[in-house]
Formats: C-alpha cells, sequence, structure tokens
C-alpha cells in the first residue's frame, strides 16, 4: 500500500516537476522544491483539515439516534397511507435492522482511534517513507524507466508502444482526477453552506471522494444527503431545491469537467467503466477501484495495439504467396 500511495503522489506530481524543468530549474531541486511543498500541504490537512471532518463525524453519530427516531416516525406511516404495499409487521423490522445497522455503524466510527491506523511503525513508515519514495521516483524517473526497460525484450514494439499509451493516459487520469475531487468538492461546499446543511464540509467531502467510482459513487453518496437533508429540512421544498441543486452538479461533472478533464485519456464505453470497476474492485479492494480505468485501458491498449503489430507479418505472408 506505502509504495501504491507513493506511486500515485508521484505521477501526480510529476507534471509540476515538468513544469518547473521547462522554466530552467534543474530536475533535483525541482523535486525537492516540489516535495517540500508535498509535505507542508500533507501537515496542513493533517493538522486543519482532518480534526474538521472528524469532528463533522462524531457530530453526526451523536446525532444518529433522534434522525432514526424521525425516520421512524415517518416511516410509520406507510402502513396508512399504503396499507395493500405495507404491513406494520414489515415496517416495524425494517425499523429494527435500520437501528441495529446504524448503530453498529456509529458504534465502529466513535471507536476509531489512531490504534486502529495501525502501529508506530506503520504510521511512520506512511509519514517518512512515502514523501522518501515520491521524491526518489520523480528524480531518478529516468534511471527507474531504464531499470524496468531491460526487462522488456529489445525487439517488442507491441509492449513499448502499450507502455507510452498507458503511461501517458495513467499520468493525465491521476491527475486529472485530483482536480476533480477538489473542484466538486469546493463546489459542493459551497452549495451546501448555501443552503445551510448540516456537515457541510463532511458531505462535500464525500461527494468529492465519490468521484472516484464513476456512475456508482454518485448514487451511493446521495443517501447520506438526502437523509441528513430530510433531518433537518423535512419532506418541505427545501429539500428538494438541495437535492436538485446537487443533482445540477453531478450533471455538469460528468457532462462538462469530466469530458474537459478525461476527453483524451479514457475514451471507454461507460458500460466498460461499470465492469472495470466492479470486476477490478472485487479483485483489489480500493486500488483495485482507484485503478479501475487505467487497468481498462491497459487491456484496450493492448487491443488497439495488438492487430498492428501482426500487421507487417501478415502482409508479408500475402505478399509471399
Amino acid at each position: 500500500a506505502p509504495v501504491l500511495v507513493a506511486l500515485v503522489f508521484a505521477y501526480l506530481l510529476e507534471g509540476v516537476v515538468t513544469t518547473m524543468q521547462k522554466w530552467h530549474v534543474p530536475r533535483t531541486l525541482a523535486c525537492v522544491f516540489v516535495l517540500l511543498g508535498f509535505v507542508l500541504v500533507s501537515l496542513l490537512v493533517a493538522t486543519v483539515l482532518l480534526p474538521l471532518l472528524f469532528q463533522q463525524v462524531e457530530q453526526l453519530v451523536r446525532a444518529a439516534p433522534e434522525l432514526i427516531a424521525r425516520i421512524q416516525q415517518e416511516m410509520l406511516r406507510l402502513p396508512e397511507l399504503y396499507p395493500e404495499v405495507f404491513t406494520v409487521a414489515q415496517v416495524n423490522d425494517l425499523i429494527g435492522n435500520l437501528r441495529r445497522e446504524i448503530g453498529s455503524a456509529g458504534q465502529s466510527i466513535l471507536s476509531f482511534s489512531l490504534a486502529q491506523l495501525g502501529s508506530i511503525v506503520v504510521i511512520a513508515v506512511y509519514a517518512v517513507l512515502v514523501p522518501l519514495m515520491v521524491f526518489f521516483g520523480l528524480k531518478d524517473k529516468e534511471k527507474l524507466l531504464e531499470f524496468f526497460g531491460r526487462f522488456v525484450p529489445k525487439r517488442s514494439e507491441l509492449s513499448f508502444r502499450v507502455w507510452r499509451e498507458v503511461d501517458l493516459k495513467i499520468a493525465n487520469y491521476i491527475r486529472g482526477k485530483f482536480v476533480e475531487i477538489v473542484i466538486v468538492w469546493v463546489a459542493t461546499y459551497v452549495m451546501f453552506v448555501f443552503m445551510g446543511l448540516d456537515y457541510s464540509l463532511l458531505l462535500s467531502f464525500l461527494v468529492g471522494v465519490s468521484v472516484i467510482i464513476p456512475y456508482i459513487g454518485a448514487v451511493v453518496v446521495t443517501v447520506p444527503i438526502a437523509l441528513v437533508g430530510f433531518f433537518q429540512f423535512g419532506l418541505v421544498a427545501k429539500l428538494g431545491w438541495l437535492l436538485i441543486a446537487y443533482q445540477i452538479i453531478q450533471i455538469l461533472d460528468g457532462n462538462v469537467l469530466v469530458p474537459l478533464l478525461f476527453s483524451e485519456v479514457v475514451n471507454l464505453h461507460p458500460l466498460a467503466i461499470i465492469v472495470a470497476v466492479l470486476l477490478f474492485g472485487g479483485l483489489f479492494g480500493f486500488w483495485g477501484v482507484f485503478f479501475a480505468i487505467p487497468l481498462a485501458t491497459l487491456i484496450q491498449a493492448v487491443m488497439n495495439a495488438w492487430p498492428k503489430a501482426r500487421e507487417p507479418a501478415d502482409a508479408g505472408r500475402r505478399k509471399a504467396a
């Protein structure tokens, strides 16, 4: 995991290093500046942003019993409004299951501590070794590529063609995804604050992170937003406006922001993206979900390059015949 984290940040920061090189800054010096900036931003996030997020998580968990009571009150009306669909026993069973699930999740969150993150050694690995791996990965990029290139057959034009395409797409994908997360997070946070929604920072953070999982993430994160909005506003017009504004942001993200950021990166059918997320996520967990689209582009690059690699041989056989 630390190596994968370092790989993601190295891809993310390579663009900054390359830009500084264009300004005639030596690569080693550029890597030092980029690493210092990376460490400062990480410290700022760890000391300012994370405590605020954990504070809102704790507040939300403590408000869960009241939220459950409000939901229970509304659900108990279902047998009266739709007696042919819902029975009192069914609603009571559903409420009991909901209480158990939310209670279990709440206890897990409240008992969250640094001890559950791992030992001091594991924390030190992330805090010290990840920045070091990022630095050396940036500084010695050419040496590392040359080393791994020794294991590729010299005459394998297919391998080099696939590598060039996938390397470019992964770099652009990671940078574009980071920019998308920040933009969606900030836009959603401003909208939530304007609407006066509680836990705006936490919910907008979930919306930003949800873009890592195309299509599926947006659907899943809608549930806590709708529940918090219902708990705070009730079944009034303001709840509808909140959900409409949230949907507008999702539409703009999918139809404006994503094409701008990834138009030359991901040329995959939506069905292929969903299948890739489910397949690689099931195989490799979080990292499978994160790298699902790059892995899908790898398969696509192999499929695109393979027929071209065989064309000269096929043409030669046809000429001989």
